[in-house]
């Protein structure tokens, strides 16, 4: 990248890091594209992803199936695994690319100069409309709020994000997912979410109309979520001179 390096990347220095992954489940094309938009974005020349890789440091696994996706499989990968489901113990032959990405959020969760401070792993919906989070329960009443700020911000970024539809839960049938797993094995400042966008379409909110996604509507979804990280660490004022249209790809 044409970028020179940031403090927040010098060694000995401390990090913000959001750990962003997708295509767990091959089928599931609408997550490579909303992944394409966050991808994109931070690379871009745009001001605000600048004041973004100066503050944050973000590590992305774009595909976590990709034999699944190469043999064109709905749902699981070479060897008939769903992924998805094996974040609790997976194997390095048998789950190599979750093993590695585990591996590799354990190293960084237990350095004390690094703070995993988000987990987002995205998917698509066959049946719900729109964008939305999937969260966690928590007993700590103050830490299942704080949980809620992000969606709720993401709501204001993209028309497409309904937060009506984003819900927090423990279902038993989840407990194998990366969200699940860890959101219980990450301290009470990370955040863990399912990012979940429709294969079909979304509704903009005061409309009945179903307006259909796109590739570009998609990757912009991902250039929203890119965003909606000034928000929440607050570094809208850092952004120098006024701020562009988030660009668009293909």
């Amino acid at each position: 990248l044409p970028f020179s390096a940031a403090a927040n990347l010098r060694p000995g220095a401390e990090q913000k890091v959001v750990f962003i992954t997708a295509r767990v489940h091959p089928g599931e094309t609408p997550s490579s594209f909303v992944c394409q938009g966050i991808i994109d974005f931070l690379v871009s020349h745009h001001p605000i992803a600048k004041v973004l890789r100066d503050h944050l440091v973000f590590k992305i696994a774009p595909m976590l199936n990709p034999d699944g996706v190469y043999l064109g499989n709905y749902r699981c990968s070479l060897m008939g695994f769903d992924l998805n489901r094996h974040w609790a113990n997976p194997s390095p032959w048998a789950h190599p690319t979750l093993h590695g990405v585990k591996e590799l959020i354990i190293d960084m969760y237990n350095n004390p100069k690094i703070n995993l401070e988000f987990y987002i792993d995205i998917h698509a919906h066959s049946t719900m409309m729109n964008g939305f989070m999937y969260g966690n329960i928590f007993e700590d009443e103050e830490r299942f709020q704080r949980q809620a700020v992000f969606p709720k911000l993401l709501c204001q970024n993209a028309e497409d994000f309904s937060y009506s539809s984003t819900s927090f839960n423990r279902d038993a049938v989840k407990a194998g997912t990366g969200r699940r797993f860890l959101g219980g094995l990450l301290n009470d400042t990370s955040y863990c979410y399912t990012l979940e966008v429709s294969f079909y379409s979304y509704i903009l909110a005061g409309t009945a109309a179903a307006v259909p996604y796109t590739e570009e509507a998609y990757m912009k979804l991902g250039r929203n979520v890119a965003r909606t990280f000034l928000d929440y660490y607050r570094l809208n004022s850092l952004v120098e001179g006024p701020l562009a249209p988030t660009p668009k790809t293909r």
